[in-house]
């Protein structure tokens, strides 16, 4: 299953992030999961939230650069050797990781881990053949 991540592009300065979240809030946009990468003056800002499109809309009219880019939250065991698991699957594959970031849902027991892929529907149905359980955008703002 797809899922969808917003990457907002953002001058590293005090207050943007306040801005994003403003904007997120007055819409009733819960955000699920975020991440934030600088590299010097400028960033981006990773978020998964509950009504994607519709908070695509809302930040793009408040003047911000953003992008609606399909990703894949893989569900993965929260033991040792469960990312690897997924990460020699990909390489062995040849599928490069263009970003990433995981968390955990229940300690000892599972875990989410996001990837944007260069080669998506590939991914999508090689994880579905090797028994990976992906979620979809809803899905992950049930949890």
């Amino acid at each position: 299953m797809i899922a969808y991540q917003l990457s907002i592009f953002a001058e590293n300065k005090s207050g943007k992030l306040a801005k994003v979240t403003s904007v997120l809030a007055k819409e009733k946009i819960n955000i699920r999961a975020t991440t934030i990468a600088t590299a010097d003056t400028f960033g981006i800002i990773n978020l998964i939230v509950d009504d994607p499109r519709r908070a695509e809309t809302a930040l793009s009219e408040a003047g911000m650069t953003v992008h609606l880019r399909e990703i894949l939250a893989v569900l993965i065991p929260d033991t040792p050797g469960g990312l690897d698991k997924l990460m020699q699957l990909l390489s062995q594959e040849g599928i490069n990781i263009n970003n990433a970031y995981g968390f955990v849902l229940e300690n000892s027991k599972k875990a989410v881990f996001v990837v944007d892929v260069d080669q998506m529907q590939k991914t999508e149905n090689l994880l579905e053949q090797k028994g990976f359980k992906t979620l979809d955008t809803q899905s992950l703002s049930n949890m």
